[in-house]
């Protein structure tokens, strides 16, 4: 179970081995998160902006994002959170296979807070994976009033 304070993630990725991977490794990691996995860019867009996911659970969440998907791409799910006020303050990290310079300049400019490229070696990914990992364990968010009990 989540403690108070720990950081629940949403992973948007569409490749199923990739997801299993990211999961099985964040927790490897040691972490004990909430993890929900939504499957592609429209699936994202429906839990956030179509009612499908609560007030609740978009309380302390970081959004792990991939860039190419099916439906609707990463970076215009990216695009749509940064621009509603209700997600904006949500952290998205797009980790992703993409190192093209234009496409990471894009994320930034769309306001992604960390951009990560997947590496193409299994070993290497595992790493990159377990880092993050660590890295999601001391993380600190802040508390969006939107979120917060009580609102609308």
């Amino acid at each position: 179970m989540a403690t108070e304070h720990s950081v629940n993630i949403i992973l948007v990725e569409d490749d199923d081995g990739h997801a299993l991977l990211v999961e099985k490794n964040l927790r490897r990691a040691g972490l004990v998160n909430g993890f929900l996995r939504l499957k592609d860019g429209q699936e994202a867009l429906d839990y956030f902006f179509k009612g499908e996911g609560s007030r609740s659970d978009m309380q302390q969440v970081v959004v792990l994002l991939d860039v190419n998907m099916p439906k609707v791409t990463g970076i215009e799910v990216l695009r749509q959170i940064k621009q509603d006020a209700t997600t904006t303050s949500i952290p998205v990290i797009m980790l992703t296979t993409t190192d093209d310079p234009r496409e990471i300049e894009r994320c930034y400019e769309y306001g992604c807070n960390v951009y990560i490229t997947k590496p193409v070696e299994y070993d290497d990914f595992i790493e990159a994976v377990r880092r993050l990992g660590f890295f999601l364990q001391v993380v600190k968010l802040p508390m969006n009033s939107q979120n917060q009990k009580g609102a609308a």
